[in-house]
Protein backbone atom coordinates (compact mmCIF):
# COMPACT_ATOMS: atom_id res chain seq x y z
CA UNK A 1 0.00 0.00 0.00
CA UNK A 2 1.19 3.34 -1.07
CA UNK A 3 -0.43 5.26 1.07
CA UNK A 4 -0.75 5.10 5.17
CA UNK A 5 -3.66 3.76 6.79
CA UNK A 6 -4.26 6.90 8.61
CA UNK A 7 -3.84 10.33 7.26
CA UNK A 8 -4.62 13.10 9.89
CA UNK A 9 -5.29 16.43 8.19
CA UNK A 10 -4.99 15.45 5.22
CA UNK A 11 -5.62 18.27 2.52
CA UNK A 12 -7.71 17.02 -0.53
CA UNK A 13 -8.03 19.18 -3.45
CA UNK A 14 -11.26 18.39 -4.96
CA UNK A 15 -11.96 17.29 -8.41
CA UNK A 16 -14.61 14.36 -8.51
CA UNK A 17 -18.36 14.82 -6.57
CA UNK A 18 -20.75 12.59 -7.86
CA UNK A 19 -24.52 12.88 -8.28
CA UNK A 20 -26.05 12.38 -4.91
CA UNK A 21 -27.32 8.69 -4.79
CA UNK A 22 -30.06 6.94 -2.05
CA UNK A 23 -28.26 4.74 1.06
CA UNK A 24 -29.98 2.40 2.83
CA UNK A 25 -27.68 2.94 5.68
CA UNK A 26 -26.45 6.96 5.28
CA UNK A 27 -29.74 8.18 3.56
CA UNK A 28 -27.63 10.03 0.83
CA UNK A 29 -24.03 9.76 -0.09
CA UNK A 30 -21.78 11.65 -2.70
CA UNK A 31 -18.51 10.05 -3.47
CA UNK A 32 -15.64 12.66 -3.29
CA UNK A 33 -12.32 12.13 -5.12
CA UNK A 34 -9.21 14.31 -5.93
CA UNK A 35 -5.76 14.14 -4.87
CA UNK A 36 -3.10 14.81 -1.95
CA UNK A 37 -0.59 17.83 -1.71
CA UNK A 38 1.56 15.08 -2.88
CA UNK A 39 -0.08 13.84 -6.39
CA UNK A 40 -1.53 11.12 -4.90
CA UNK A 41 -5.17 10.35 -5.40
CA UNK A 42 -7.90 9.43 -2.56
CA UNK A 43 -11.07 8.64 -2.65
CA UNK A 44 -13.00 9.91 0.50
CA UNK A 45 -16.60 7.68 1.23
CA UNK A 46 -19.24 8.40 2.40
CA UNK A 47 -20.04 12.07 2.82
CA UNK A 48 -23.41 13.21 3.19
CA UNK A 49 -22.91 16.57 1.23
CA UNK A 50 -26.37 18.42 1.28
CA UNK A 51 -26.58 17.82 4.86
CA UNK A 52 -23.26 19.58 5.92
CA UNK A 53 -23.53 22.55 7.16
CA UNK A 54 -23.53 25.36 4.91
CA UNK A 55 -19.63 26.81 5.86
CA UNK A 56 -18.82 22.87 5.17
CA UNK A 57 -19.85 22.41 1.77
CA UNK A 58 -17.41 23.01 -0.99
CA UNK A 59 -16.72 22.77 -4.43
CA UNK A 60 -14.74 21.21 -7.01
CA UNK A 61 -11.02 23.01 -6.83
CA UNK A 62 -11.21 23.58 -3.03
CA UNK A 63 -8.41 22.14 -0.58
CA UNK A 64 -11.04 20.55 1.93
CA UNK A 65 -9.20 19.06 5.14
CA UNK A 66 -10.12 16.24 7.40
CA UNK A 67 -8.87 13.27 9.05
CA UNK A 68 -9.23 10.46 6.73
CA UNK A 69 -8.88 6.56 7.54
CA UNK A 70 -8.51 3.80 5.23
CA UNK A 71 -11.62 1.81 4.65
CA UNK A 72 -10.93 -1.67 5.96
CA UNK A 73 -13.35 -4.12 3.81
CA UNK A 74 -12.35 -2.00 0.42
CA UNK A 75 -9.61 -3.18 -1.74
CA UNK A 76 -8.52 -0.18 -3.37
CA UNK A 77 -5.78 1.45 -2.49
CA UNK A 78 -6.92 4.95 -2.44
CA UNK A 79 -10.89 4.48 -0.82
CA UNK A 80 -10.73 6.38 2.64
CA UNK A 81 -13.45 7.55 5.00
CA UNK A 82 -13.54 10.70 7.39
CA UNK A 83 -11.84 9.57 11.02
CA UNK A 84 -14.99 10.59 12.28
CA UNK A 85 -17.83 9.08 10.05
CA UNK A 86 -20.35 11.20 8.64
CA UNK A 87 -20.35 13.46 11.90
CA UNK A 88 -16.36 14.46 11.11
CA UNK A 89 -15.79 18.19 10.29
CA UNK A 90 -14.53 19.16 7.16
CA UNK A 91 -12.90 22.80 6.34
CA UNK A 92 -12.29 24.72 3.14
CA UNK A 93 -8.86 25.86 3.69
CA UNK A 94 -8.11 27.03 0.09
CA UNK A 95 -9.27 26.69 -4.13
CA UNK A 96 -7.66 26.59 -7.38
CA UNK A 97 -8.62 29.22 -9.38
CA UNK A 98 -8.04 30.26 -13.13
CA UNK A 99 -8.03 33.83 -12.89
CA UNK A 100 -9.15 36.18 -15.27
CA UNK A 101 -6.73 35.12 -17.53
CA UNK A 102 -8.40 31.52 -17.44
CA UNK A 103 -4.85 29.87 -16.42
CA UNK A 104 -5.29 26.38 -15.61
CA UNK A 105 -1.75 25.23 -15.51
CA UNK A 106 -1.81 24.54 -11.43
CA UNK A 107 -4.85 22.70 -11.80
CA UNK A 108 -3.61 20.64 -14.91
CA UNK A 109 -0.42 19.76 -12.25
CA UNK A 110 -2.30 17.71 -10.37
CA UNK A 111 -5.17 16.84 -12.91
CA UNK A 112 -2.01 15.55 -15.09
CA UNK A 113 0.27 13.84 -12.93
CA UNK A 114 -1.11 10.45 -13.00
CA UNK A 115 -2.20 10.73 -16.85
CA UNK A 116 -2.87 7.11 -19.12
CA UNK A 117 -3.54 7.16 -22.39
CA UNK A 118 -4.82 3.45 -22.40
CA UNK A 119 -7.69 2.12 -21.14
CA UNK A 120 -6.48 -1.33 -21.79
CA UNK A 121 -3.26 -0.42 -19.15
CA UNK A 122 -5.68 1.33 -16.99
CA UNK A 123 -7.53 -1.95 -16.49
CA UNK A 124 -4.31 -4.11 -16.05
CA UNK A 125 -3.55 -2.53 -13.02
CA UNK A 126 -6.93 -2.44 -11.64
CA UNK A 127 -6.86 -5.80 -11.90
CA UNK A 128 -3.56 -6.84 -10.62
CA UNK A 129 -3.55 -7.95 -6.99
CA UNK A 130 -2.20 -5.45 -4.94
CA UNK A 131 -2.72 -2.46 -6.86
CA UNK A 132 -6.15 -2.73 -7.61
CA UNK A 133 -5.84 0.74 -9.41
CA UNK A 134 -9.26 2.81 -8.81
CA UNK A 135 -8.90 6.12 -9.78
CA UNK A 136 -6.84 8.08 -12.63
CA UNK A 137 -7.00 10.37 -15.46
CA UNK A 138 -7.74 9.41 -18.90
CA UNK A 139 -6.64 10.81 -22.08
CA UNK A 140 -8.94 10.36 -24.63
CA UNK A 141 -7.03 9.79 -28.31
CA UNK A 142 -10.37 10.19 -30.49
CA UNK A 143 -14.28 11.49 -29.22
CA UNK A 144 -16.32 9.39 -31.16
CA UNK A 145 -20.04 10.42 -29.48
CA UNK A 146 -22.27 11.77 -27.30
CA UNK A 147 -25.20 9.26 -26.12
CA UNK A 148 -28.28 10.29 -24.21
CA UNK A 149 -30.39 7.07 -23.13
CA UNK A 150 -33.57 7.78 -21.17
CA UNK A 151 -33.76 6.12 -17.56
CA UNK A 152 -35.88 5.35 -15.06
CA UNK A 153 -37.64 8.44 -13.72
CA UNK A 154 -37.80 7.83 -10.39
CA UNK A 155 -35.43 6.20 -7.49
CA UNK A 156 -36.80 2.51 -6.53
CA UNK A 157 -39.65 2.87 -4.12
CA UNK A 158 -37.22 0.50 -1.05
CA UNK A 159 -34.24 3.54 -2.25
CA UNK A 160 -36.16 6.32 -1.85
CA UNK A 161 -38.27 5.19 1.55
CA UNK A 162 -34.84 4.63 3.10
CA UNK A 163 -34.33 8.88 3.08
CA UNK A 164 -34.98 10.75 6.32
CA UNK A 165 -33.35 13.69 4.84
CA UNK A 166 -32.48 15.21 8.59
CA UNK A 167 -29.94 18.00 8.72
CA UNK A 168 -27.03 18.12 10.38
CA UNK A 169 -28.09 21.18 11.65
CA UNK A 170 -30.29 19.56 13.99
CA UNK A 171 -27.81 19.31 16.63
CA UNK A 172 -27.41 23.05 16.46
CA UNK A 173 -30.99 24.13 16.41
CA UNK A 174 -33.10 21.71 18.08
CA UNK A 175 -35.37 21.66 15.56
CA UNK A 176 -33.50 20.19 12.33
CA UNK A 177 -33.94 21.27 8.49
CA UNK A 178 -35.86 18.59 6.48
CA UNK A 179 -34.12 18.13 3.43
CA UNK A 180 -35.93 17.19 -0.40
CA UNK A 181 -35.11 14.02 -1.83
CA UNK A 182 -32.87 14.83 -4.40
CA UNK A 183 -34.53 14.22 -8.07
CA UNK A 184 -33.61 11.40 -9.80
CA UNK A 185 -32.12 12.49 -13.15
CA UNK A 186 -34.61 10.13 -16.15
CA UNK A 187 -31.25 10.31 -18.69
CA UNK A 188 -28.13 8.32 -18.40
CA UNK A 189 -25.19 9.96 -20.54
CA UNK A 190 -22.12 8.41 -21.91
CA UNK A 191 -19.02 9.11 -24.33
CA UNK A 192 -17.78 6.49 -26.71
CA UNK A 193 -13.98 7.28 -27.64
CA UNK A 194 -10.68 5.53 -28.67
CA UNK A 195 -7.72 5.40 -26.48
CA UNK A 196 -4.17 4.24 -27.36
CA UNK A 197 -4.09 0.68 -28.80
CA UNK A 198 -7.68 0.24 -28.97
CA UNK A 199 -9.70 -1.24 -32.20
CA UNK A 200 -13.72 -0.08 -31.65
CA UNK A 201 -14.62 2.37 -29.62
CA UNK A 202 -15.50 2.51 -25.31
CA UNK A 203 -18.39 3.39 -23.97
CA UNK A 204 -18.33 4.80 -20.49
CA UNK A 205 -21.18 6.33 -18.36
CA UNK A 206 -20.75 9.68 -17.09
CA UNK A 207 -21.58 9.67 -13.44
CA UNK A 208 -20.26 13.33 -11.65
CA UNK A 209 -22.73 15.92 -10.37
CA UNK A 210 -21.86 18.56 -12.99
CA UNK A 211 -23.87 17.03 -16.02
CA UNK A 212 -26.76 16.09 -13.13
CA UNK A 213 -26.92 19.44 -12.26
CA UNK A 214 -26.81 20.60 -15.88
CA UNK A 215 -29.80 18.87 -16.92
CA UNK A 216 -31.98 20.42 -14.43
CA UNK A 217 -30.83 23.76 -15.14
CA UNK A 218 -31.20 23.45 -18.32
CA UNK A 219 -34.93 21.82 -18.24
CA UNK A 220 -35.24 25.17 -16.08
CA UNK A 221 -34.26 27.16 -18.72
CA UNK A 222 -36.38 25.29 -21.55
CA UNK A 223 -39.74 25.32 -19.12
CA UNK A 224 -39.57 21.97 -19.14
CA UNK A 225 -39.11 20.71 -22.64
CA UNK A 226 -36.71 17.57 -21.89
CA UNK A 227 -35.55 17.32 -25.63
CA UNK A 228 -34.49 21.09 -25.60
CA UNK A 229 -33.09 20.43 -22.31
CA UNK A 230 -30.52 17.71 -23.98
CA UNK A 231 -29.88 19.45 -26.99
CA UNK A 232 -28.18 21.85 -24.33
CA UNK A 233 -26.56 19.42 -21.89
CA UNK A 234 -25.29 17.70 -25.63
CA UNK A 235 -24.58 21.03 -26.77
CA UNK A 236 -22.21 21.45 -23.75
CA UNK A 237 -20.38 18.01 -23.29
CA UNK A 238 -20.54 17.13 -26.87
CA UNK A 239 -19.91 20.93 -29.01
CA UNK A 240 -17.60 22.99 -26.68
CA UNK A 241 -16.42 20.38 -24.33
CA UNK A 242 -14.40 18.78 -28.11
CA UNK A 243 -13.11 21.75 -28.70
CA UNK A 244 -11.22 21.79 -25.39
CA UNK A 245 -8.37 19.80 -24.47
CA UNK A 246 -10.63 17.02 -22.41
CA UNK A 247 -9.70 14.80 -19.81
CA UNK A 248 -11.74 12.17 -17.79
CA UNK A 249 -11.47 11.58 -14.33
CA UNK A 250 -12.62 8.15 -13.90
CA UNK A 251 -13.02 5.50 -10.92
CA UNK A 252 -14.57 1.79 -9.88
CA UNK A 253 -17.00 1.26 -7.54
CA UNK A 254 -16.62 -1.40 -4.93
CA UNK A 255 -19.40 -3.73 -6.29
CA UNK A 256 -17.85 -3.81 -10.04
CA UNK A 257 -14.13 -3.39 -9.25
CA UNK A 258 -13.36 -7.30 -9.69
CA UNK A 259 -16.17 -8.67 -11.78
CA UNK A 260 -16.55 -5.87 -14.49
CA UNK A 261 -14.51 -6.12 -17.63
CA UNK A 262 -14.12 -2.44 -17.45
CA UNK A 263 -14.80 -1.62 -14.01
CA UNK A 264 -14.84 1.95 -14.76
CA UNK A 265 -16.92 4.98 -15.33
CA UNK A 266 -16.23 8.99 -15.60
CA UNK A 267 -16.64 10.48 -12.44
CA UNK A 268 -15.89 13.92 -14.06
CA UNK A 269 -14.78 16.03 -16.69
CA UNK A 270 -11.28 18.37 -16.65
CA UNK A 271 -11.62 20.39 -19.76
CA UNK A 272 -8.62 23.20 -20.20
CA UNK A 273 -8.07 25.27 -23.13
CA UNK A 274 -6.65 23.55 -25.87
CA UNK A 275 -2.87 24.26 -25.45
CA UNK A 276 0.48 23.02 -27.15
CA UNK A 277 2.24 21.71 -24.06
CA UNK A 278 0.15 18.82 -23.31
CA UNK A 279 -2.69 16.98 -24.57
CA UNK A 280 -4.05 16.22 -27.73
CA UNK A 281 -5.43 18.47 -30.09
CA UNK A 282 -9.38 17.93 -31.61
Amino acid sequence: MYLPAEIPKAHVLITVKTYPNPSAKYDELVCNAGFLESGEWVRVYPVKFRALPYDQQYSKYDWIELDLVRRERDLRQESYSPKRGIDEEIRTVGHIDTGKKRDWRERKRFACRDLFTSMSELIGLAKTDGVWKSLATVKPKELVKFEVKEDEREWKPQMRDSLRQTSLFASQTGGGRELQVVRKVPYKYYYHFLTEGDNRPRRMMIEDWEIGALYWKCLAQTEGDEVAANRLVRQRYEEEFWNKDLYFYVGTTLANHIKAPNPFTIIGVFYPPVTTQLGFNF
